[in-house]
């Protein structure tokens, strides 16, 4: 596989991902030796800084994260303060239930029952401050889901638990 081949596969894969990815698991997915990837990343990075790209790639611990040009901070914030003025949209609701009612709960459970990939929503819930992010106690490179403070106290609940036929729903 050529550089441009493999810079593409994992451009793709860290969009998909939408959170920090380690090299390892880049190099087992893809097939690759683990110091090719490296490179390849390195070289990534430079381009997307030469060529003032909107994505940047953010490389921290042996893992790199595709995100947003560290300079396009204002015309972001001004993007996400319009989409915190909207209504959460159906599947906004869903996913939130889901969370709700099965949390805590990983992006991969949630995109089970679904059937789609949930990670802009889960942006933009966070985002929102309707749910937090926390690492998997069982498995350190995943995340897994559940409702805030802020989400309990905009429903007027005391605790989770109040949420109608949670027990029921929960243990599904």
């Amino acid at each position: 596989m050529n550089s441009e081949e493999l810079a593409r596969k994992i451009e793709a894969i860290l969009f998909i991902a939408g959170e920090p990815v380690t090299f390892q698991k880049l190099a087992d997915t893809l097939e690759i030796p683990l110091e090719e990837i490296k490179k390849t990343v390195q070289v990534m990075q430079n381009e997307y800084q030469n060529n003032r790209r909107g994505l940047s790639l953010v490389i921290f611990d042996e893992q790199v994260q595709l995100t947003t040009a560290p300079d396009l901070r204002e015309s972001i914030e001004k993007f996400l303060q319009k989409i915190l003025k909207e209504d959460l949209t159906p599947a906004a609701l869903e996913t939130l239930s889901i969370i709700a009612y099965k949390g805590p709960i990983s992006r991969a459970e949630i995109d089970n029952i679904r059937g789609v990939n949930s990670s802009y929503i889960l942006r933009n819930l966070l985002i929102r401050g309707l749910i937090t992010r926390e690492i998997d106690p069982h498995r350190a490179n995943a995340f897994v889901y559940k409702v805030s403070f802020d989400f309990l106290r905009k429903m007027g609940l005391e605790k989770i638990e109040a949420l109608p036929d949670y027990e029921k729903y929960h243990n599904l």
